[in-house]
């Protein structure tokens, strides 16, 4: 039995520790098991912690629902996601309230270097409809990862409009991986699963689709994508929530305008005049605001300028990685180098001013 899954499960039962008081124990322990065997006295001394959550954690005794859940996640070949595995979103390492446990099925690259989460009112207009498909395909040559909800509406005619372009897809769920909602959707949901895409969701088996999970789910989607696209949406409503979550994350979000008269537009043109979401028109405007229009060869003979430079050894190892992809994000960077977190603010900082390296939106660098 896998000792540290049960224990990260269990993690999320402990009473009075939350996803936010969960991600500072993993970042002083590196692991759950270590988080339940640490001394109550060392525990209690950890900022945010205190001795309450302390006592908590070490009074803890309800393993049977972690062993219960373990069993299913096994029997239909769940992959488990903690705070500190390589293949946990990275970009919602940067939301303060990541969820501690993710449960996902299915093949796509959570960290692949280009997500969008499209999100929408439920009953949309045919005008949300075409520009929704449209943005989508006018995307495709970019390899993005299309992020949404599975809802009705804009949501589900997302994910089938990547699905038709050949572009993996992921549905952030508001309950667990034993079902589906609304039921209607599980036949894309499977193609989903079979073309590359998949299913994600912080919910354990069992969770039903409840009105208050879907507001979490929306962190999620908001929080694992570079940027949020709202086509159409009420001035309340899901839409609404995510858009403010991205905001709130420092996400780029941007906002499909409609008619001063339309309802279903009230939200979008709210945003925009708030200054809370980008004016957007086209594919092309979200390609260069998100400076996803370089092109590979460009990327790789502009890198060989840090030859004529003298770089650090911290600088080496950044060059180094940045060398095996497109982009990486600072969360990777974190991890795969083995530098402190400020030597890493240092040496990028350096890079930048060098004109080695550049920064793009949500924390991604990638070679001049």
């Amino acid at each position: 039995m896998n000792s540290e899954l049960i224990y990260q499960l269990a993690l999320t039962e402990v009473p009075n520790i939350g996803c936010v008081h969960a991600k500072i124990l993993a970042q002083q322990f590196g692991s759950a098991e270590k988080i339940f065997k640490a001394r109550q006295q060392l525990l209690e001394k950890i900022e945010g912690i205190g001795e309450i959550r302390a006592r908590s954690i070490k009074t803890f005794t309800s393993f049977s629902k972690a062993e219960e859940e373990l069993k299913f996640i096994e029997k239909y070949k769940i992959k488990p996601l903690f705070l500190t595995d390589k293949n946990y979103p990275q970009r919602l390492l940067n939301c303060y309230d990541s969820p501690t446990l993710l449960f996902f099925k299915g093949d796509a690259d959570l960290n692949t270097s280009k997500v969008i989460a499209i999100v929408g009112t439920r009953n949309h207009t045919e005008y949300g409809k075409q520009q929704t498909e449209k943005l989508i395909k006018d995307l495709s040559s970019q390899n993005i990862l299309v992020v949404s909800g599975m809802a009705f509406g804009i949501d589900a005619i997302a994910h089938k409009a990547a699905l038709r372009n050949e572009l993996a897809t992921v549905g952030v769920l508001g309950h667990g991986l034993d079902q589906i909602y609304p039921p209607d959707h599980s036949g894309f949901a499977k193609d989903m699963l079979k073309h590359g895409g998949g299913l994600l969701t912080e919910f354990r088996s069992g969770t039903t689709p409840d009105k208050h999970n879907f507001p979490t789910r929306n962190r999620i989607v908001a929080g694992m994508s570079d940027a949020t696209v709202v086509i159409e949406t009420g001035e309340k409503g899901g839409s609404m929530i995510t858009a403010e979550l991205a905001n709130g994350y420092n996400k780029d979000v941007f906002a499909l305008p409609g008619k001063i008269t339309d309802h279903k537009s009230a939200g979008c043109n709210s945003l925009i005049r708030n200054n809370k979401a980008m004016l957007l028109t086209n594919a092309e405007e979200l390609i260069e605001v998100m400076g996803w229009e370089e092109k590979r060869q460009k990327t790789k003979v502009k890198s060989q300028k840090e030859i004529f430079i003298e770089l650090s050894k911290d600088e080496k190892t950044i060059i180094d990685l940045l060398n095996e992809k497109e982009t990486v994000h600072i969360d990777e960077l974190n991890i795969r180098s083995g530098l402190s977190s400020s030597s890493i603010a240092v040496a990028i900082l350096n890079l930048e001013l060098q004109n080695v390296i550049i920064s793009l939106p949500g924390k991604i660098y990638r070679l001049s």
